[in-house]
């Protein structure tokens, strides 16, 4: 398993359009993505799960994945929320 700490920089979080992209991303993936915040966790493709980590803005959050794809998924992951989400914004 493989995982990865990172700061949503974002100014709404992981909430709202940040928090959709991020699990779109996310279910391009094969294998299995959690991500955590605190004590909470949730499947990083569920958007009910990651709304409900409660992730505001620079909160650090630690995304694990465990399948073939893992090291794509994570370095992919990482650089959306490392560009503030650049493709939310349109």
């Amino acid at each position: 398993m493989s995982e990865i700490r990172l700061t949503v920089a974002h100014p709404a979080g992981l909430h709202a359009r940040p928090a959709a992209l991020f699990v779109q991303t996310a279910r391009h993936f094969r294998c299995a993505l959690t991500v955590r915040h605190g004590e909470r966790q949730a499947n990083a493709k569920s958007i009910l799960g990651v709304l409900a980590l409660g992730a505001g803005p620079g909160a650090q959050v630690t995304v694990e994945a465990q399948g073939a794809d893992a090291e794509e998924a994570l370095a992919t992951l990482r650089a959306l929320v490392e560009s503030g989400f650049a493709e939310a914004e349109g």
